[in-house]
């Protein structure tokens, strides 16, 4: 593909693809704005929030943005893939137990999949998004590289490791070389309708964080009570169903013990959450499978990273190895709180995305 200077936007209607568009434009890019359509019928309301990236108030922010911008302005729909990759793939892993970040498939999937695609249709050699991550190209290794926004605190490589080499060429990421305050003042400098919105929430399908009860609405009957046991597997109650529980749960177990007690397992085959104390919920080593290299093609050896187990935790330092078949064994140098099957551990090299892969479950 010949490389031209049409860039497609994907525009959420917040602030960051708002200001992201407007800086690509200011930077001479042929500048097109896309709204994904994610939303269907029969969970409407769900995305019908001011707090949806992907909501109906969102594609109406964003046209209102392009059209001040001069940007001419698409909504698509992938309603139906969204659901049949995405809503889909969250729902089946709740339902085995595990605790998925349905964001890290929907951004190569989806926004960096399908959307990229679209905007290959349209002309466009490059996708942009408002992430705060930064791109580069390492001459030794003609690898493209994924690297942490300057913006510590906004950061938002762990959720964009899974990108391949392909998507990574065509993507630009405009603010990763500015801090979120930056952002907002210049939006309110250039008097965008959306300056001064809300940030959006971490899943865009449910704003109102009730997980269970998006989940019990889609499988209907599925969800069956089961058995509480402890460490020892001592029977201590009932539970509501696997699906209201995740590694490292304190609330809402309802059981009384004279210590608190957490969730540390859930056994899907006997339909059993186990539970236990403090000391129980903290773990050295895990196996990770599914893994995504960007700095690397392939992790050969050992080798020393910081590390991260959920999108919100400290990076801590720990060793890689390679471990059966294309699964890797991660050591950490100190014990780690609640590693959680489904969700996604991130290795770093400074501030270079190393790769990446899905927790398959703690080894001790």
């Amino acid at each position: 593909m010949e490389i031209n200077n049409r860039v497609a936007i994907g525009m959420s209607g917040g602030v960051d693809s708002s200001v992201a568009a407007y800086l690509l434009k200011k930077e001479g890019f042929d500048v097109i704005g896309l709204t994904m359509k994610v939303w269907v019928d029969h969970e409407a309301k769900a995305f019908d929030s001011d707090k949806s990236c992907c909501s109906l108030r969102a594609t109406q922010d964003a046209k209102k943005v392009a059209e001040m911008l001069g940007v001419p302005h698409y909504t698509v729909d992938f309603s139906e893939v969204f659901y049949d990759k995405i809503v889909n793939y969250f729902i089946n892993e709740y339902l085995k137990g595990r605790t998925p970040n349905p964001c890290v498939l929907c951004n190569r999937q989806i926004k960096f999949g399908e959307l990229l695609e679209k905007a290959f249709e349209l002309g466009a050699y490059y996708i942009a998004t408002g992430h705060y991550v930064r791109k580069d190209y390492d001459e030794k290794t003609k690898r493209y590289l994924l690297k942490k926004g300057i913006d510590s605190s906004k950061d938002q490589s762990y959720v964009l490791y899974r990108l391949t080499q392909k998507q990574l060429e065509h993507a630009l990421f405009p603010l990763g070389n500015y801090k979120k305050e930056e952002i907002r003042a210049l939006a309110e400098e250039l008097k965008l309708p959306v300056a001064k919105k809300p940030e959006s929430q971490e899943i865009c399908f449910i704003p109102d964080n009730d997980y269970s009860g998006f989940i019990k609405r889609q499988v209907k009957d599925e969800i069956k009570p089961g058995e509480f046991r402890d460490v020892h597997g001592k029977f201590l109650g009932y539970h509501k169903g696997i699906i209201h529980y995740t590694i490292g749960q304190r609330r809402g177990l309802g059981l009384s013990s004279d210590r608190p007690l957490y969730v540390v397992d859930i056994d899907v085959k006997n339909n059993v959450v186990v539970v236990g104390h403090q000391e129980d919920v903290w773990g050295e080593e895990l196996i990770s499978s599914n893994n995504n290299f960007i700095s690397i093609e392939k992790l050969k050896r050992e080798m020393k990273v910081t590390a991260k187990i959920r999108y919100t935790a400290k990076e801590e330092e720990a060793i890689i190895k390679p471990y059966e078949e294309d699964k890797v064994l991660v050591k950490f140098l100190k014990p780690q709180r609640a590693i959680t099957p489904g969700q996604s551990v991130v290795f770093y090299d400074k501030d270079v995305v190393v790769g990446g892969g899905i927790i398959e479950k703690k080894v001790r």
